[in-house]
């Protein structure tokens, strides 16, 4: 019998997805150039000094110009590599380090590894999403990888997921295993969600 919460996701999904690849390559531009502000200001607000983040993929809001300009401060950014378990283990972003394709055809680095506890020593977590609700519940792309990240956490560092403006939404499907963010990072404002954790 269909799950009628996969369904909803599932088409949920589907709508964002299509959006997505509509997208003009002057908007995608300039998507990622208010990613990269809004980042900087939340790293600087917050006070971190060592972050994770992800390399997005070309329909994604733009993370590359941030991970690269957050380096380039001497600010630790750790990038996820994905593992046929579902954890995530980790890497330390290199500006002109190699990337390979992941497990699921995503730009990974190539680097040396940290096991998937490494994460927890960050002062902040940068994650994508499909899209967020106003309560902080995250609609991912069905995967389950930063779910289980966060709800293995205990007093884990706040978590914020990039989307486009239009990706936070009133509600998203949820089911018992989607773990809530704490805040949303869009290419015109920040957004705290919720009490932040640590």
């Amino acid at each position: 019998m269909a799950d009628p919460i996969d369904n909803a996701k599932r088409a949920l999904r589907a709508e964002l997805r299509e959006r997505r690849q509509l997208l003009t390559e002057a908007a995608r531009r300039d998507a990622e150039s208010g990613i990269t502000t809004q980042l900087n200001a939340l790293v600087q607000a917050t006070g971190a000094r060592s972050v994770s983040c992800y390399l997005s993929t070309r329909t994604e809001p733009g993370t590359r110009a941030f991970v690269r300009a957050a380096t380039e401060r001497g600010i630790r950014v750790l990038l996820p590599i994905t593992r046929v378990d579902g954890l995530l283990d980790w890497a330390v972003a290199d500006p002109d380090g190699e990337l390979v394709e992941g497990l699921l055809g995503m730009p990974e680095p190539a680097g040396d590894l940290l096991g998937p506890i490494a994460v927890g020593e960050v002062d902040l977590m940068i994650i994508p999403a499909a899209a967020v609700d106003r309560t902080g519940m995250r609609l991912g792309w069905g995967r389950g990888y930063f779910d289980k990240t966060i709800g293995s956490m205990q007093d884990g560092p706040p978590v914020y997921a990039v989307v486009y403006d239009t990706e936070l939404v009133d509600e998203v499907p949820r089911d018992v295993h989607d773990q809530p963010v704490g805040g949303v990072v869009t290419p015109t404002r920040t957004v705290t969600l919720a009490p932040q954790r640590r």
